[in-house]
């Protein structure tokens, strides 16, 4: 009896999962691109014309929906002159008023009113687009992020845009550097949250597995394009370039421990070889 007993359990233990997870989906969005310089990309190259993808992300989850970033707010398609001031020399937003995230969500029969977490990789200008514009999500990002943009150094200070992150009643759950590491945002296994400095000082990765997929690794910008990953060059912006360093050669045993595939920030290459929403996703 008692073993008739425990294989029924464990039947619908499994039943129960194979339901919960057959719900989890990966939806890969684009805010349009940045028109910029290739020295403003990778360190020390050269002046060259430079365009790349923003992407952000939106995983269907059964407790709720999540975004990891949003993409360029909707601001910088209306007036990026107002919004961004010079920073538009630098980078130039090309984005339709419908790239933006809230919008986009709708595509793929997500209600802004369902999205539980929104997950920021970090607080630049090109990665705000979702904050505050789901009044029912919380914001998780690193209390070191948080801190550092409304005071950042002077070279970084352009990239952030106070107004996107600086509002009121806004939930936000701030996360401690290396004394939580891996967070789990649902205590799942399904999205974890990895403490990449370097890029700013409280920059966040995430790894995100999936019933059929298996692991896939978002790096944000803590590695913007092929080149980062391999150690070829430095990110064009970083508030520390020995913790940039580390922080990619972490991702890299993350990735071989999980064999990971993975999706670096902003490379216009290998953008175009991941599947896109609405139509597409990972599951």
């Amino acid at each position: 009896f008692n073993l008739w007993k425990i294989g029924k359990i464990k039947y619908y233990m499994l039943e129960h999962t194979q339901k919960f997870n057959s719900g989890i989906k990966l939806y890969m969005f684009q805010t349009g691109t940045l028109k910029t310089k290739l020295k403003y990309i990778k360190m020390n190259q050269s002046n060259e014309d430079f365009e790349i993808p923003v992407p952000w992300f939106l995983i269907k989850h059964p407790e709720g929906d999540v975004i990891i970033d949003g993409g360029m707010p909707i601001e910088a398609a209306i007036d990026k002159h107002k919004h961004w001031g010079s920073v538009v020399e630098a980078y130039d937003p090309v984005m339709k008023t419908s790239e933006w995230c809230r919008d986009q969500v709708k595509t793929v029969n997500t209600n802004p009113d369902d999205v539980r977490y929104v997950i920021q990789t970090h607080l630049h200008l090109d990665h705000s687009g979702a904050i505050g514009h789901f009044p029912n999500a919380t914001h998780i990002t690193q209390r070191l992020e948080y801190d550092y943009a409304f005071n950042p150094d002077w070279f970084s200070g352009p990239a952030y845009i106070r107004a996107d992150f600086d509002k009121p009643n806004i939930r936000w759950k701030f996360l401690q550097g290396r004394k939580t590491d891996f967070y789990d945002v649902y205590d799942d296994g399904i999205i974890k949250l990895i403490f990449t400095p370097g890029h700013t000082p409280g920059h966040q990765s995430v790894l995100v597995n999936l019933p059929k997929t298996g692991h896939m690794l978002f790096t944000g910008d803590a590695c913007y394009t092929g080149d980062h990953w391999c150690d070829k060059c430095l990110p064009g912006l970083v508030s520390s370039s020995s913790d940039a360093a580390e922080s990619v050669k972490k991702l890299r045993k993350v990735a071989k421990d999980h064999d990971a595939k993975v999706i670096w920030g902003h490379d216009p290459v290998a953008w175009l070889d991941w599947k896109k929403a609405p139509m597409f996703y990972y599951d």
